[in-house]
């Protein structure tokens, strides 16, 4: 019988004081087409977000532009009051201007705005984790990071991230606040953020995957990988995800879903235990693919 338990996973500390199961839930999905608007299945989606602390998924990601603002509310209609360990982060810093479409604001007066209102939304005093979702070109990066490092000095946010950065992007800063987590592209398929995995493994930063699940049709359209699939009894996303999982302990993969099938498949995963060679054969594959 397959044990769905998100804490087989292994924890995580973020900002050493923060201590999560290593596979989250992204909640970008539970919204409209085009990350727009309502969900088409409402209670479903709520359904989802309460079957989370019964799977010991107890690190919740999203970002104000989710719908706008649908993810965030459904997120506090579904769990708040957060149970104990529950950590909700959020982000800041794109506005959204129709199904689909992402613009960069990076003012200190949007970022402040944003991190209160959202602050609000989720029904916290204090932000856990917000991360900056973007940098904008078109405002002076000091101006971005030391409205960061003013919502940490006022309370509203207790640990900061960034989201679609580079190493050097995150040395500059850090010379601002604790860069705590970083969250980038990265997955079974793409790894063109290796060097930025590398930086946050060597830093104690946790590193948080998007598109975690990506990487399953190459493990499907390998025979070598089918077999690791079949002696493990499981799908190739999860495969994928207990890949990510052994790659390095610093890795919080979110996968999401609007489906509550869905996520029982995605946290039975973190049971998966690959061996060394398993690994070392899906590592090839993956990056030959």
């Amino acid at each position: 019988m397959t044990v769905l338990d998100a804490a087989l996973a292994g924890t995580f500390s973020i900002g050493g004081d923060l201590t999560i199961n290593r596979l989250g839930f992204g909640a970008m999905r539970i919204t409209g087409p085009g990350i727009w608007g309502p969900p088409d299945d409402v209670e479903g989606a709520k359904a989802v977000l309460r079957r989370l602390p019964e799977l010991n998924v107890n690190f919740v990601d999203t970002a104000e532009s989710y719908g706008p603002f649908v993810s965030e509310e459904l997120i506090a209609q579904a769990l708040a009051p957060y149970g104990k360990g529950t950590i909700v982060g959020t982000k800041g810093g794109l506005t959204r201007t129709g199904p689909g479409e992402w613009h960069h604001v990076g003012r200190p007066e949007f970022l402040r705005q944003g991190a209160v209102l959202s602050r609000q939304r989720l029904k916290v005093d204090v932000i856990d984790l917000w991360q900056l979702h973007r940098i904008d070109k078109q405002t002076p990066r000091q101006a971005q990071f030391e409205a960061v490092a003013q919502l940490k000095m006022d309370g509203i946010i207790r640990h900061a991230g960034l989201s679609n950065v580079s190493v050097d992007d995150i040395k500059e800063a850090q010379k601002y606040f604790d860069v705590t987590t970083v969250q980038n592209l990265y997955n079974f398929a793409n790894r063109d953020s290796e060097d930025v995995l590398e930086y946050c493994a060597a830093n104690g930063i946790g590193f948080i995957p998007w598109f975690p699940l990506a990487g399953g049709e190459l493990v499907e359209g390998h025979a070598d990988a089918r077999a690791i699939t079949e002696k493990h009894k499981a799908s190739p996303s999860q495969i994928a995800l207990a890949w990510l999982l052994k790659r390095s302990p610093v890795i919080l993969p979110i996968p999401g879903t609007s489906k509550v099938k869905h996520l029982e498949d995605n946290v039975a995963a973190a049971g998966i235990e690959l061996s060394d060679a398993d690994f070392a054969t899906l590592d090839q594959i993956g990056k030959k693919g």
